[in-house]
């Protein structure tokens, strides 16, 4: 079953060398979702092979425009492709006012619904939920209102073991076994222990997003043990007077809490403009957690069960 994250853009402010604005696609289990939406994004997905009409809730961490300008012109194409699937939209109060505004001042009028979940300040929260997995919000400390997602599989059912299965089980106790039952018989008496039938379930995989964000420790405890931690790292920390001033994090910061949260990985982006190279990001937050990685655009991290 599939978990990975494809980078679609990795600048900060400024689409600048080759790099776009933010956006990334997460695929959990066949489910697409769409976290960020800079500038460019429907052309990146396009590029990379993903197709927008399987994506059904778009996250947007925060109201800067360099992660949602690109939001208006994939719904605009989603519409004049006949989408007729509703579109979740997860955000900060106004972006309901930003959609609607430019729909009516176009006088236009989408082939499917939009629906609006507003994000509720500083709260951390399950918005999402089906029967695999669960997203929750992260607060984050930015200029305005701003958001992370953490992305968690739910518990997975435990593995029947076909070399080791009896003649005759009715589906039900299958079912059962997945579950963790034994096999009983109408008087409620054991017939076969659930340890002798089935292998223990995958793990649980998990991912953080953590867009615009000034350091904040709390964040580690959050997402403790996660797989991938994505993590904003505009600068290094030769410009930490910067990031403190515009309340952004450095690959350092990035880092650390990377090593608190004892992640499996760590996915630096959103990167200043003034930086056309970026083996000093990387290098800077290696020297701290050795797995980090650069999110550079069209890079796939894959989780493995």
């Amino acid at each position: 079953m599939s978990f990975k994250i494809t980078i679609l853009g990795s600048s900060g402010a400024l689409p600048v060398y080759g790099r776009h604005p933010s956006a990334q696609l997460v695929e959990i289990q066949s489910r697409f979702f769409l976290v960020d939406c800079g500038e460019a994004a429907q052309m990146q997905l396009m590029r990379f092979g993903a197709s927008y009409h399987r994506i059904n809730h778009i996250f947007i961490s925060h109201l800067h425009g360099d992660h949602y300008l690109g939001l208006m012109g994939l719904i605009f194409t989603m519409h004049l492709q006949r989408r007729a699937a509703d579109l979740h939209l997860y955000s900060h109060r106004g972006l309901d006012e930003i959609i609607t505004t430019q729909l009516r001042y176009s006088r236009s009028a989408p082939s499917f619904r939009i629906v609006f979940h507003r994000l509720e300040k500083d709260a951390q929260g399950i918005i999402y939920e089906d029967d695999a997995i669960t997203v929750e919000t992260i607060p984050l400390v930015h200029k305005i209102r701003s958001s992370g997602f953490l992305f968690k599989e739910k518990p997975k059912p435990r593995r029947v073991d076909k070399t080791r299965l009896p003649q005759g089980l009715l589906i039900r106790q299958l079912a059962g076994l997945k579950r963790g039952d034994d096999v009983v018989d109408d008087a409620g008496n054991i017939l076969y222990r659930n340890a002798d039938l089935t292998l223990p379930p995958r793990r649980s995989r998990s991912y953080a997003y953590c867009s615009d964000t000034a350091y904040v420790e709390r964040i580690a405890e959050q997402v403790k043990g996660v797989d991938i931690l994505y993590h904003e790292a505009t600068f290094t920390m030769d410009d930490e007077p910067r990031a403190r001033e515009t309340l952004h994090s450095t690959a350092a910061q990035a880092a650390t809490i990377a090593l608190k949260a004892d992640a499996g990985k760590l996915v630096l982006g959103h990167f200043s403009a003034r930086y056309k190279e970026l083996e000093p990001i990387l290098d800077e937050a290696r020297r701290i957690f050795p797995e980090s990685y650069l999110a550079l655009e069209g890079v796939e991290f894959s989780i493995a069960e």
